[in-house]
């Protein structure tokens, strides 16, 4: 199986802030928000907007990230290590399944979550 596409990912300091900017400044639809989490749809477009865990996670770059589903998550990660990803940390053993944050070439972050993830 391919990899397929889940949603954009940005880290902001105020969730629900941001979620009304891109809800009633460009229309999105708000499917999910809470202080922590939000989920937004523009068309095919999914923007998942999440709590910076830190000023710094916001300053350094982190606040875009591409997220997508594989079928076997270790497969993945040593696949895109050996073309010079790198493993943002470890694998992480979370409720709803693995997930490897990676950074690519250019440093630009990816979430990989197992097929067994649960995006809710």
């Amino acid at each position: 199986m391919a990899a397929s596409f889940k949603w954009v990912l940005q880290l902001h300091r105020d969730v629900p802030r941001a979620s009304r900017f891109y809800s009633q400044g460009l229309d999105f639809t708000v499917n999910v928000c809470t202080l922590r989490w939000a989920e937004l749809e523009s068309g095919p477009l999914k923007l998942a907007l999440m709590q910076a865990s830190s000023d710094h996670a916001v300053e350094k770059g982190y606040s875009s990230l591409l997220s997508f589903t594989v079928s076997d998550i270790n497969k993945t990660v040593t696949k895109l290590m050996a073309l010079g990803a790198e493993l943002d940390g470890p694998i992480k053993y979370e409720i709803h399944g693995k997930v490897a944050a990676m950074r690519c070439l250019d440093g630009h972050m990816s979430r990989n979550a197992h097929s067994l993830f649960i995006h809710v």
